[in-house]
């Protein structure tokens, strides 16, 4: 191995384990912990992709159709989707957000962001700056 393919697979590891940590942290900077993660990435998917049959919305989340069921119907009984018949078959339905789940939802990122927002303040002006930087090529990464 040439010494740049050990240096980048040297930064490819610490860089996992650096944003694994980071988004373990900021992951449970939370508002609401009755609502599991599992709920919050599933309802996530409703807001950004809008609504969608049950077995869309596992396929997004990359679960089993009778793992999202579950999760519905939890999400359900918690005031935060509702079902309406679907607009073109009869035998499903779609599932939609609900006003409370999109204030949870807002809330659960205020939170993160205050959070995240009083890190960064500690940090000096040229860490900020490399922040920036960072999170450009971050989304780079995530996108390619």
């Amino acid at each position: 191995m040439t010494r740049t393919t050990l240096d980048t697979a040297a930064l490819a590891h610490d860089l996992r384990l650096a944003v694994m940590r980071f988004s373990r942290r900021l992951r449970y900077q939370r508002v609401d912990q009755s609502v599991t993660l599992t709920h919050l990435a599933a309802l996530s998917t409703l807001q950004r992709h809008g609504a969608m049959s049950p077995g869309e919305l596992a396929s997004h989340e990359r679960v089993q159709p009778p793992s999202m069921t579950r999760v519905v119907v939890a999400l359900e009984g918690m005031g935060l989707v509702t079902r309406s018949p679907h607009p073109t078959d009869g035998r499903q339905v779609v599932i939609d957000l609900t006003p409370a789940a999109e204030e949870l939802l807002g809330a659960e990122a205020r939170a993160r962001e205050a959070w995240l927002a009083e890190r960064v303040q500690q940090l000096s002006a040229e860490e900020r700056a490399v922040l920036r930087d960072a999170a450009v090529i971050m989304e780079k990464l995530a996108s390619g």
